[in-house]
């Protein structure tokens, strides 16, 4: 489930906290699909919503979902606590050290977080 919205004046697809896990790169093409159909440029996406091999740098999942993402010029947010993934894994602390520096991928702790990182995105 998503909803669209506007965050930071951007238009966002925001998943909800419910629902299935987005564990597939088949879940990135969904997220596109819906994306072009409402027209948003970033999506919004909790934390908890996203499959434990998402965290995990070696399935390659988060690499392929983020490609993707990418490749059709669509920002993704993920939104909510990843410490105890970030704290298992300097791979995957420095993955997101590096993501939060860039303009397509950041990982936020909370929507205000990321409506900062948007203002701050559009003035640089």
């Amino acid at each position: 489930m998503s909803d669209v919205t506007l965050i930071g004046g951007t238009k966002a697809l925001l998943c909800t906290a419910d629902g299935a896990p987005i564990a597939s790169d088949r879940a990135a093409s969904d997220l596109l699909s819906e994306s072009f159909s409402c027209g948003a440029k970033l999506i919004v996406i909790p934390a908890e919503r996203l499959g434990e091999d998402f965290f995990r740098l070696r399935t390659g999942l988060a690499g392929a979902f983020i490609q993707k993402l990418v490749n059709y010029r669509r920002r993704l947010a993920v939104v909510g606590d990843i410490s105890r993934w970030a704290a298992q894994s300097d791979a995957f602390r420095d993955f997101v050290y590096e993501a939060n520096k860039g303009r397509d991928v950041w990982f936020v702790a909370d929507l205000a977080e990321l409506e900062a990182k948007l203002a701050n995105a559009t003035t640089t």
